[in-house]
């Protein structure tokens, strides 16, 4: 498989994308367009029908939208667990990624991923508190109900971290003061292998 992304600093889609194919556990090659630039949305269309990225190339064929690419993992690679055990654990783990999907609009606005920077906002906008403050509530809510086997949010590692990895980037870049359980869960996304080697290589991209 391959995986059609965009800059590695900046690109939070792409981040969720390839933090599933992680999660699978099957090898795929990356087809990294810069973003930006005045030929991107070009680059992205010989590949992406969409003309975004992520996209996911399979032998059956092309997957876009990060969410598709995760339900399609889900199911091709069951034993993988990308969802967390349990019924209600994944209608719980769906809503919270399907919220991130869709909302948190103000957040995108004002805080957009930048894996490179580490510098707070003179002011945070009220909506983008808002976001953040709803955030937190459902990393706390997570943690409690469903995190008692490990640091995640449904305590192994699973599709709805790889959504709000992200947003935990985000939280840490602009210096975002967070209550106990939501600076804990950062640092555990910060701490997570696969996040990891995803980061280094946005700290090493060139601006060129």
């Amino acid at each position: 498989m391959e995986l059609v992304i965009g800059d590695k600093r900046y690109s939070s889609w792409s981040l969720r994308g390839a933090l599933a194919l992680e999660l699978a556990g099957v090898p795929y090659r990356e087809r990294l367009i810069r973003l930006n630039r005045p030929d991107t949305r070009l680059r992205i269309l010989e590949y992406s029908p969409s003309g975004k990225v992520p996209l996911l190339v399979t032998e059956e064929g092309l997957v876009w939208d990060s969410l598709a690419i995760a339900e399609y993992l889900a199911e091709r690679f069951p034993e993988a667990h990308l969802w967390p055990r349990g019924e209600y654990a994944r209608a719980v783990a769906r809503s919270i990624c399907a919220e991130m999907h869709s909302g948190f609009a103000a957040l995108r606005t004002h805080l957009p991923m930048d894996l490179k920077r580490d510098q707070a906002l003179e002011r945070v906008p009220d909506e983008a508190k808002t976001d953040i403050q709803r955030i937190c509530m459902l990393w706390a809510e997570c943690r409690s109900s469903f995190g008692q086997d490990g640091p995640f949010l449904f305590g192994h590692a699973s599709l709805a971290d790889a959504f709000y990895a992200p947003v935990a980037s985000r939280l840490r870049s602009y210096r975002i003061d967070l209550p106990p359980v939501a600076a804990a869960y950062v640092d555990t996304i910060y701490h997570w292998p696969a996040f990891q080697r995803w980061l280094q290589a946005a700290q090493e991209e060139s601006e060129a």
